[in-house]
């Protein structure tokens, strides 16, 4: 029988670990078992939760036993969609002490009802006929009561640095400086008019904002009026939200998902889900073609061990086509080896201030990580690549990673 089996972090007192799982197991299900007439047993058989592994990793500072159980949780119980299936394997177990949902493991069969990314990497890399390498992503700095110009500026030199995205900053809502639709018609005339000069092709990703049952329309809106990329607040919103908008035929544009709020959910060692569930399995599922999260060694870090878990998330194999990993937070010119060691090739390289706080500017900020990328897959050390004068000139502000990672 199709189902989904949930993976648990618990702390508990090592001989109370099956007698804890078993609760589990049947406080999600059908509450009781044993003091069930046989009859009742046998017609509720196909709902009861069950127990499939029980891991003991180790003891916690005050002596109590930390352990993975995994319990599986039959089809039947809930219907197709992301909020059952968080409320089935964890609504009110939420609330009961130190419990952590760390992975859902859909089977096939349930795995094929979800949509995923509608793109993915292969699909991001034809638009942008780019396949050799890491896409490069910036973001606009500062736009916040400035007007369409400064905008549009920004937009340009960034462009012109040769970056393959920009995106808006997820706290840019609609406003009458900048609205939304203009960001799009407007933003399209400059990316158009820089692919004119260079032939180099930016895609921009417009923040998609506002009351929920208006997203809908919005977002076919943009579609309308040739939007490339909808940047989505999906942990505001909630993931149910962003797969109504991938599975919308008259949307069916490329979604980046933010992960602002995400680190309520995330950040407890002992509490929520973990950072590689909610950014990585859920993403992907829901139907985003990228994902954002904090890299490992930038301005708001996650442990490289959790952040490499969401890479694998987004890109394992699967029915599903992979989705972008977009480590983002703190990154320049610099931490290029280290981000294609642990990255590889399919992988989005965001920055903000390392794009816009280059001594050249914004375009002497996308140019800079360009050329850390040739030299990277040349082989060359950054500090080598000395006809790259904007990548020295950014090595010599914010320094360089050899890629070496322990």
């Amino acid at each position: 029988m199709s189902g989904v089996t949930a993976v648990y972090q618990i702390i508990a007192n090592k001989d109370s670990l099956p007698k804890k799982a078993e609760g589990i197991a049947l406080g999600l299900t059908v509450g009781s078992w044993t003091d069930l007439p046989l009859l009742e047993q046998e017609q509720l058989k196909k709902h009861k939760g069950h127990v499939v592994e029980i891991k003991e990793m180790g003891e916690d500072a005050l002596g109590k036993t930390m352990a993975e159980i995994h319990i599986r949780f039959p089809r039947a119980n809930f219907s197709t969609d992301i909020p059952a299936m968080l409320t089935t394997t964890f609504g009110k177990l939420s609330l009961d002490g130190q419990v952590k949902l760390v992975d859902l493991k859909l089977d096939d069969e349930l795995l094929a009802d979800f949509p995923g990314p509608r793109f993915g990497i292969s699909g991001i890399r034809k638009q942008l006929d780019i396949y050799d390498r890491p896409l490069i992503m910036s973001i606009f700095k500062g736009v916040i009561g400035r007007d369409m110009n400064y905008l549009l500026d920004q937009l340009r030199e960034q462009a012109l640095g040769g970056v393959d995205l920009v995106k808006d900053d997820e706290i840019l809502f609609d406003n009458e400086l900048t609205p939304f639709d203009k960001r799009i018609t407007e933003g399209k005339k400059v990316l158009d008019q820089v692919y004119e000069e260079t032939g180099h092709r930016t895609l921009y990703a417009v923040n998609l904002t506002g009351r929920t049952f208006k997203l809908r329309e919005k977002a076919r809106r943009a579609k309308e009026l040739g939007a490339d990329i909808l940047l989505f607040n999906v942990f505001t919103y909630g993931l149910d939200v962003l797969q109504g908008l991938r599975e919308d035929e008259e949307i069916a544009l490329p979604i980046m998902a933010h992960p602002a709020f995400s680190g309520a959910i995330a950040s407890s060692e002992r509490y929520g889900l973990s950072y590689s569930l909610l950014l990585g399995t859920l993403t992907r599922l829901a139907g985003a073609d990228f994902s954002l999260f904090p890299s490992p060694y930038g301005s708001v870090a996650l442990e490289r061990e959790k952040v490499i878990k969401v890479k694998e998330a987004l890109t394992r194999e699967s029915s599903l086509k992979p989705a972008f990993p977009v480590p983002s937070a703190g990154i320049h010119p610099g931490l290029v080896p280290l981000l294609i060691n642990d990255f590889g090739n399919d992988c989005v390289i965001n920055a903000g201030g390392g794009v816009h706080g280059h001594p050249l500017g914004a375009k002497g900020g996308g140019r800079a990580f360009r050329q850390a990328v040739d030299a990277v897959q040349a082989g060359i050390p950054l500090p080598e690549a000395t006809t790259s004068i904007e990548l020295q000139e950014a090595i010599r502000l914010w320094g360089w990673k050899d890629g070496i990672t322990s």
